[in-house]
């Protein structure tokens, strides 16, 4: 799981059958990953806005966090950090 920023929505009007209805936001960890900083597109079923800290899922688990084995899902928000004044992220 990651924490990161969401900044940006994705548009799509054709997909999978099985993401109809499905929201797409451009996520940006807060944490390196690998060795840069890499945007990730996440499926949002939980509701979030611009510039909120999420927490995402990924693989697998992302699908479950979704709702729907079936999905192509590798991204998927699970939750909407309350304060991110409290992230402690140490290195």
């Amino acid at each position: 799981m990651i924490i990161g920023k969401v900044v940006g929505t994705v548009i799509c009007t054709r997909k999978n059958d099985n993401l109809i209805g499905s929201k797409f936001m451009i996520i940006e960890p807060l944490v390196k990953m690998g060795d840069e900083k890499s945007r990730i597109v996440a499926v949002d079923p939980v509701g979030a806005g611009n510039n909120d800290i999420v927490l995402v899922a990924q693989g697998s688990a992302a699908r479950v966090g979704c709702g729907n084995q079936d999905s192509p899902v590798d991204a998927c928000i699970v939750g909407i950090v309350d304060d991110p004044q409290k992230i402690v992220i140490m290195d």
